[in-house]
Order: C-alpha cells, then sequence, then structure tokens
C-alpha cells in the first residue's frame, strides 16, 4: 500500500484506481444490479443468480455483473440496469426471476428494452 503524504498522492491513487475500474468494463455491456439491504430483500440475490446462469447458459462472455448498493428507490426493488456500450442506461425495477431471461434476450443481446419493465433511462 502506496503511502500517502499529500493531496497530490492521494490523486494519482485515485487516477489509478479509475483507470483499473474503466479497463473492467470498456467495451463489454455491463449488467448492474441493486444489493443494497432493500434490494436484497426484495429479491435482489435471486435475480442475480439467474442473470449469472443466464448469461452461462447462452456463452455471453463479453458482459460485466456487478453489484451497487441502495440508491434509493426501494419501493422499485430488485433493481437491475443494463448499459450497452454506446446506448442509455436503462433501469428495470420490480422485477421477478421470470423477468430475468426476457431481458437477457431482448435487451442484453438484442437491443430492444423490455418496455413494460422500465422504470428510469440516464442518456
Amino acid at each position: 500500500m502506496p503511502k500517502i503524504t499529500s493531496l497530490d498522492d492521494l490523486r494519482k491513487i485515485k487516477e489509478n484506481a479509475s483507470d483499473l475500474t474503466a479497463a473492467r468494463s470498456q467495451g463489454k455491456t455491463r449488467i448492474i444490479i441493486g444489493m443494497g439491504t432493500c434490494g436484497i430483500a426484495a429479491g435482489a440475490r435471486e435475480i442475480m443468480q439467474n442473470v449469472l446462469v443466464e448469461l452461462e447458459k447462452r456463452g455471453l462472455k463479453g458482459v460485466s455483473v456487478e453489484t451497487t448498493g441502495c440508491i434509493g428507490m426501494c419501493q422499485q426493488e430488485p433493481l437491475l440496469d443494463v448499459i450497452r456500450p454506446g446506448e442509455p442506461r436503462i433501469t428495470y425495477g420490480r422485477l421477478t426471476v421470470a423477468d430475468v431471461p426476457r431481458i437477457i434476450a431482448e435487451h442484453v443481446v438484442n437491443g430492444n428494452i423490455v418496455e413494460d419493465r422500465v422504470i428510469g433511462r440516464t442518456e
């Protein structure tokens, strides 16, 4: 662990960390699952397990699966975001395990947003 003796040292560490995390998902489709306590209570663990199973079944290697904490939309949990390169971030909410194969097939694979499960879009 590098010794931090100045604000400049801290900035360098931050830049290096940003480079490493950007490299992990650069050019990949990203799936982000809300895993705060509210998400977990609403079934986020099962959603994540089913995302991983569905990606494995389809042999999809260019997809990064990530987790995040609570983002304050507890009433919409479980939440799942899909970010395809060059496209808006789409947030799906109030998901069930049955929604996962459809989101993977329609949105992740074919680029078609599953409109009836969308609760947010970020350009």
